[in-house]
Formats: C-alpha cells, sequence, structure tokens
C-alpha cells in the first residue's frame, strides 16, 4: 500500500537503519499498530521479512515477552555487521530497567508521536492551514489520516502550493507578502479559502473580505508588529495596542516571515514596511530609541538611533554608541545605501576617537617621570589616539551629508584637549631632563645606522611630514609581506623640513648642526647646509655614488620593466614624498586629510614593488610629523610671536634673538639643544600657534610628541613577486559609469563557486597613483591591511573612498595583497564628476 504517510513513515525508518542498522520502536499509545500491520502485509508471525525503502528487513513485532523477543532477534545481531531488524514494540516504553535495553543502546532508539510526525509527512502535499484541519479531531488514528488524505493519487490537493514559492509555510506567506501579482492566480484558481487557513494555522489571524490586497496589509502589518514589539526592550507603546499580543511560536513565525522578506524580496520590503509604519503610526516620536533592540524592522528605527548616538556622544557616552554601532553595522536599511552607511561609520570613528582620548586621559594620571618614558608610551598605545583622529577627519569631507555637528564637535574638543595635555606634559619633560631623550633612536643616527648601504641594494624612504601613528598602519600593511619592524626615533628640533631632512642625510650622525642661513634656517652636515632638496640631493650624490633618487609618485607610475632598469646597479635608491606637507601647509587641509590615506597605501604598494624588482631591503623614515586640527585654531590658541631680532617664525616655533617670551611658551638656546650657534628657539607648551604664515590648522615645527616623535621602518621582504596563488575570476559589477559621490559602492564576487581562501584588496587607482581605498565592507571580512575576503560563494558589497578628488578619472583594481598582482582592472576609465547627481 503506498500513500503520503505510509511513504513517509519508510524514509524515517530506512534513515535509522542506515545509520545504526537496528531500530527499537516505541509505541506508547498503539498509535502505529495500522502501519506495522500495512508493513507486515498482516502476517501474524514474530519474525517476519519486509521491504523498507528498497532493501530486506527483519520486523519482529506481535511478541507479548520482551524476553522471548530478544531471543528471537539475538542471532540476527550478534554478527559484527547485523542484519537490519525493526523492533516494533506497542504499549511499550523505554525505561532504565527495560529487558532489551542492550539492544536498544546498541541500535536506534525512536519513539516517533503520530500527529507531529503526521504534519511533517502531509506538508509535502498540503499547507499548514489544511493540515491542521486533518489534524483536528482529538482522537485521530493511522487510518483516519490515511482516509483524509486519500483519492488524491499523484496529484497535489494544495492548490496554493503550485502557485507560492516552493518552501516551508513561512516562505510561501513571505512569498504572498512581497507580490501582489500573485492574488490573481489565487482568486482565480479558487484558492482564498486555502490562503486564509494557512494565516490562521500560522499566524492565528482570523482574515475576511474579498480583498487579498486588504488581507496583505492586515498581515504584513501583524507580521511586522508582532517583529517589532518582540523586539523591543521596553515598554510597548500604545499605538501597538490593537496588536494582539502572539504566542512565543507565531513570534518565531512573524520573525522567519519578515527576515524571508529582507532576504528574499529587498527592493519590495521597504515599501511594505513603511506602509505598515504609517498604519500602525509608528516614528521616531512615540518611542525612544535605546529601548529599540537589535532588528531593525522600520526604516525610522536606524534613523531615530543615529540621531540619539549624536547625543550620547555629546554626552561621552563612547562605549554605548560603539555597542549600537556594533549592532546596526549591518542593518537591511544600510545595506543598498552607501550614504546612511558611512554617517554609520562617522559616528562610529568618533565614538572611538573619543573612547581613546579617555583612555589616555587616564593613563596620564599616573604620568611618565622622564622623556624616555613619555616617548615609549606614545609609541607603544598614546599614537593611537592621533590615528583615530586621522581617521575621522579623513572620513567626514566625503560624506554627502553632514552628522550631528555638535556631536562632531564635542568630540574634536576632546581631542585637543588630550593633544594639549600630552604637549605640556611632554615639553615639561623635556625642560626637567634639559632637552634630552636618551636610550631612544636619534634622527640624525637613521642613515649611518640603518641605511647605510652594506651587502645589496636598500631603499630609504624620507616622507616629509609623516607622523608616528602613519608610520605604525604602514608596518601593518607590510606584515604579510617580509620582516618589518618599526620604533620611534626623537626628531631633531625645530621640527621643520630643513632640519628634518637633513637630519636623514649620510654623515649626519657625526656632525649635525643647525644653522642660520640668512633668514631661514638649515641642517649642516659634513660643513655644508643642507637648505633645500637640490642641496641634499647633491650631498648624497657625493657620498653614495651608486644612488639613485625617485619621487614617490614615479614609482608608482612606472612600469615593472622601466622601474627594474632605472634601479638596476645602485646601492641606494632613495625615494621621496612630499605629499602630506604639501597639501598641508600649502593651505589645501580639506585635501590633505584623505591624501594622508592613499600615501600610506602607496608607500605599501611602492615598497613591495620595488621588492619585486630586487630591492628587498628597505628603511622608512620621516623629517618631522605634524599636528593637524580639525579646524583653524581658536583666536584664543594664537600667541604673539616674541619679537626681537626674528631669524625665522613658523606656526609651531619662533628662532631668533632677544625678544619677550609670551605666557605658556617655553624658550630653549640653540646651544642647550646642543647646536653651535648662538640663536634662541621659543616654543608654545600646548597646542597654540604663533601669529605667522602657514596653515592654522596644520602644522609643525615644535616639541609636542606628535612632532617630533617619528617612525623608523626595516623591511626585508620574503616572498617572491610572482604569486603561486591560482586564482579565481573575479566578477566586479554595480560599478558607476560616472562617480558622481566620493561614496560608492560596487558588488565582488567569484565567477566559480570554488573561488579562492586568499584576500584581496580592492583599490581606486589613477594613472599607477592609488587614489581611493575601502571603506566599508558588507557580506564578507574586511581585514586590517586593507584586504577583504570574499567566500567562494557569496556577493560582498565594498563602499569605496575617493581620497583624491582632484584626479578626473579612475578605475577599479583589485590586487593580490601578496604581490599586488592585479587580478582584476575595470575595462575603462571611470569618469569623476562630484558636481553631477
Amino acid at each position: 500500500m503506498s500513500h503520503v504517510l505510509h511513504d513517509y513513515l519508510e524514509q524515517q525508518l530506512a534513515r535509522h537503519l542506515d545509520d545504526r542498522r537496528v531500530v527499537v520502536w516505541f509505541d506508547p499509545r498503539a498509535e502505529f499498530t495500522s502501519y506495522v500491520r500495512e508493513l507486515s502485509g498482516n502476517v501474524d508471525e514474530p519474525v517476519v521479512q519486509v521491504e523498507i525503502d528498497g532493501r530486506e528487513v527483519s520486523l519482529a513485532h506481535g511478541i507479548d515477552s520482551l524476553y522471548e523477543l530478544r531471543s528471537r532477534v539475538e542471532h540476527l545481531v550478534e554478527a559484527d555487521e547485523p542484519q537490519p531488524v525493526v523492533i516494533y514494540l506497542p504499549h511499550v516504553e523505554s525505561g532504565p530497567d527495560f529487558a532489551l535495553k542492550e539492544l536498544e543502546l546498541a541500535g536506534r532508539s525512536w519513539t516517533p508521536q503520530l500527529r507531529k510526525l503526521a504534519r511533517n509527512a502531509l506538508r509535502v502535499r498540503f499547507t499548514d492551514g489544511v493540515i491542521d484541519e486533518l489534524l483536528a479531531p482529538s482522537n485521530l488514528s493511522y487510518v483516519d489520516i490515511v482516509a483524509a488524505t486519500a483519492g488524491g493519487g499523484n496529484n497535489i490537493p494544495s492548490v496554493l502550493k503550485t502557485i507560492l514559492a516552493a518552501g516551508n509555510s513561512e516562505v510561501q506567506l513571505a512569498s504572498w507578502l512581497a507580490n501582489p501579482a500573485l492574488d490573481h492566480p489565487i482568486v482565480e484558481k479558487e484558492a482564498t479559502t486555502e490562503l486564509a487557513k494557512l494565516v490562521s494555522a500560522r499566524l492565528d489571524v482570523e482574515v475576511s473580505g474579498e480583498s487579498l490586497t486588504k488581507w496583505r496589509s492586515v498581515v504584513a502589518r501583524y507580521v511586522l508588529a508582532t517583529e517589532f514589539r518582540s523586539d523591543l526592550k521596553g515598554d510597548v507603546p500604545k499605538q501597538l495596542a490593537g496588536i494582539p499580543r502572539a504566542t512565543k511560536d507565531v513570534v518565531a513565525r512573524s520573525r522567519v516571515i519578515a527576515d524571508r522578506l529582507r532576504e528574499a524580496h529587498p527592493d519590495l520590503y521597504p515599501a511594505l514596511a513603511d506602509q505598515a509604519a504609517s498604519e500602525l503610526s509608528l516614528s521616531a516620536d512615540v518611542i525612544d530609541p535605546l529601548a529599540l533592540g537589535a532588528i531593525d524592522t522600520f526604516r525610522f528605527e536606524e534613523r531615530a538611533l543615529l540621531d540619539r548616538c549624536g547625543e550620547l556622544l555629546r554626552n561621552a557616552d563612547y562605549e554605548q554608541v560603539l555597542e549600537i554601532n556594533r549592532q546596526r553595522r549591518h542593518s537591511f536599511w544600510l545595506i543598498e545605501d552607501v550614504e546612511r552607511q558611512a554617517q554609520w561609520e562617522a559616528i562610529g570613528l568618533a565614538a572611538h576617537l573619543g573612547l581613546v582620548a579617555d583612555e589616555v586621559t587616564n593613563s596620564l594620571k599616573s604620568p611618565p617621570t622622564s622623556t624616555t618614558e613619555w616617548v615609549l608610551r606614545y609609541a607603544e598605545t598614546w599614537h593611537r589616539l592621533d590615528r583615530s583622529q586621522r581617521k575621522l577627519e579623513a572620513w567626514l569631507p566625503k560624506l554627502e551629508h553632514d552628522p550631528d555637528e555638535r556631536a562632531i564637535i564635542a568630540v574634536r574638543d576632546r581631542y585637543d584637549e588630550v593633544v594639549d595635555q600630552l604637549a605640556v606634559g611632554f615639553v615639561g619633560a623635556l625642560k626637567n631632563g634639559g632637552w634630552e631623550v636618551g636610550d631612544i633612536r636619534q634622527q640624525a643616527g637613521i642613515f649611518d645606522d640603518l641605511v647605510k648601504p652594506q651587502a645589496g641594494p636598500v631603499a630609504f624612504f624620507m616622507v616629509d611630514a609623516m607622523r608616528y601613528e602613519m608610520g605604525v598602519e604602514l608596518a601593518e600593511r607590510l606584515e604579510k609581506d617580509g620582516e618589518v619592524t618599526i620604533e620611534p626615533a626623537v626628531g631633531v628640533l625645530p621640527s621643520i623640513t630643513p632640519t628634518g631632512m637633513a637630519a636623514l642625510m649620510p654623515g649626519a650622525s657625526s656632525s649635525y648642526e643647525v644653522v642660520a642661513e640668512g633668514s631661514t634656517l638649515a641642517g649642516k652636515v659634513d660643513g655644508s647646509a643642507l637648505k633645500d632638496l637640490n642641496a641634499r640631493k647633491k650631498h648624497v650624490e657625493a657620498r653614495v655614488p651608486s644612488s639613485v633618487d625617485v619621487d614617490l609618485a614615479e614609482v608608482m607610475q612606472l612600469s615593472r620593466s622601466k622601474l627594474r632598469k632605472k634601479v638596476h646597479g645602485r646601492e641606494l635608491v632613495v625615494i621621496r614624498s612630499q605629499e602630506i606637507d604639501f597639501f598641508g601647509e600649502g593651505g589645501f587641509a580639506s585635501q590633505a586629510r584623505p591624501v594622508m590615506d592613499t600615501v600610506v597605501d602607496n608607500l605599501a604598494r611602492a615598497i613591495r614593488k620595488l621588492a619585486g624588482v630586487g630591492i628587498v631591503r628597505t628603511v622608512v623614515a620621516s623629517d618631522h610629523g605634524h599636528l593637524f586640527a580639525a579646524e583653524p585654531r581658536a583666536e584664543s590658541m594664537r600667541i604673539d610671536a616674541p619679537g626681537g631680532d626674528t631669524v625665522d617664525l613658523h606656526r609651531r616655533c619662533w628662532v631668533g634673538r632677544g625678544g619677550a617670551t609670551p605666557p605658556s611658551c617655553v624658550r630653549v638656546s640653540a646651544q642647550d639643544l646642543g647646536y653651535d650657534a648662538d640663536f634662541d628657539l621659543v616654543f608654545p607648551e600646548g597646542a597654540g600657534v604663533f601669529r605667522a604664515g602657514g596653515d592654522l590648522a596644520f602644522h609643525h615645527g615644535g616639541p609636542s610628541l606628535q612632532e617630533l616623535v617619528i617612525p623608523v621602518i626595516t623591511f626585508r621582504a620574503s616572498k617572491s613577486a610572482e604569486s603561486g596563488e591560482v586564482w579565481a575570476e573575479l566578477l566586479v559589477s554595480d560599478a558607476p559609469e560616472v562617480v558622481t559621490n566620493r561614496m560608492f559602492s560596487v558588488k565582488l564576487a567569484y565567477a566559480s563557486l570554488l573561488g579562492s581562501e586568499t584576500p584581496v584588496r580592492p583599490v581606486l587607482l589613477s594613472d599607477g597613483k592609488q587614489v581611493g581605498a575601502v571603506g566599508m565592507v558588507f557580506g564578507a571580512e574586511e581585514q586590517a591591511d586593507g584586504a577583504v575576503l570574499v567566500q567562494p560563494g557569496s556577493e560582498a558589497s565594498i563602499g569605496f573612498m575617493l581620497q583624491d578628488d582632484t584626479v578626473e578619472s579612475l578605475r577599479i583594481v583589485i590586487l593580490d595583497p601578496a604581490t599586488d598582482a592585479e587580478l582584476y582592472r575595470s575595462p575603462a576609465d571611470i569618469p569623476i564628476d562630484l558636481g553631477v547627481g
């Protein structure tokens, strides 16, 4: 005999036999005796051979004595590979003293319940509403179920199943809610009654009337309201008073339906949710955003929480903002909205900056006791304050709409306050320590101690104005490419380019001075004043004849073959980067921030590129760091210059003779700094600036940790330029025809399900130079070095941030992080027109 319940039972038995070969079937209420008679063909023998799913099985049944039954089957199961046996035990329950305990433990114990098993079996052909009716009688038997479902043959009794999407009841209901076009076939095929039964069975909602449009509105409103209420942390708003409180099971089903709507019908869900919210009169005005749970059922939730995060930032509740940000990072309402993603990223960056500022402040309760300890504490942890500030300030200019202004101002003020604390404390330590920092590498010794050509060529990167935290990020970018170390060095004073770059020259370790050259200062090495770039180039050429001087941009633009030819046979390759200082001091502060991020990435790519042409040893250092405020320094932070005989004046230092030392400033003689000169230097003690030429936001020259502590990176490449990785084809879709927004997204996936388990690095390039990077990632793992791990078979949304908007076009390029080999390049230049859209 074959019918749906019989077949389903046979499948379950076959599965258990495959697992253990012996099934001990307990049936305390004797619900399955009719099935067993069907299976045995009504044969009364204690052990009978039957066929279950195409295999021969011994069925033991109809024996009152368990001990007799055991004797009947022992010979069947004693072998190492027992014969398939089903032992059916009506009116028997398992227990600790069960006579067939050994058989039960050796095999599979099975105690099915008729109604539960029947529901699962009948779902193959019926919807849940119909099944509820079939199983409604309290004294239902196996024979009753068979009779109720008989007569259909191979036909499918459920008309609704032929119309709605395949899957369980929740999937079917989500399919109907999302697609009004299904209403016509449902009505035409007279399946409305079955639909009403399904809604009632799964959601306890009764729908009436003939309008399926009204049904859809009622059901969608109920499902979304139920999910919303179940996720609330506080009191339920009065707007939900008309929605019946759901049972635990209905809540779970409602959540499944809502999840399915967002996942399978993302283009249709917003209209459904907006309509439901409007009908329910739900908005940010009727509920405390902090009472909202982790699920963004309605659009207003995400926006209300973002606004509340602004308030929390103003109140310095940074940890709560970060927790909310973590929970909402993958909200449905953000996935396709790059600008909303960017707003949340900005709030998260601001909260992180505030949190780090608090950590630094707390650590200053036990301040360092020496200049050396000040530098070490900065290099170990405090530099994270500046990195967090750089990330935030580089992000904000790219937003189309400004985030909460008062919140951002509050965090910026917090940062400035801590920077001023650090500056005052460190300058005080310098005064007490005689302006010396012991046991820390000195800038003037970097070339002679670390760079000086040894066996094999070396690349020496001289990066103008790169502060220590940027060096830390660069070192992180190189960790997977070879052996990398970073350490702090103490720069020379004043911390300006002519003195700092000269301190990086050959011979500076034994003969460095700072001298006045007319109305400016210069570093003097081996008796030569190196006041500009040409003088420094000649100095290097004279002392290392087999050297070559290359600009960072040229390294990025040259092909590998041309670069190899340029550096071939050279002991020393000097690479210069002036982008940070150029934009910062040139009055282009808004462009300087994103350029800083591109400089770090371009430095890493240049180092890997040089390694690929044989320059495997690299040293990176800077002439000085910098202070970079979010806005021009306030009038209260601007200081009148000392006057007197002025030799040189910068925002952060005065050099001259005589004059009066302004309040909140410190004067030190050139001799106290170790220079054979007769002038003095005056510096602001905190983060203030002199009234002088130069930018009021970006400046350097003073003795703050941010200006004076520079990074020294040593790197030796350990990977071949040629990767052994076999890459699957990458697919990039949804790329814009024209870039009209500094933030835009693309979809990234592997063409094959096999894919690759190796990260990739998506970048934006223009004329060989990196002009943008990944800002946000959805659907993939973003790694610390900027790489992205996309899982095979999935699609990731990659949010790019254009960092250099001075270029006219760009290409989307996917790189192998290990070698910078191109895995994908957009087929044509993509124009940039930020005035469009």
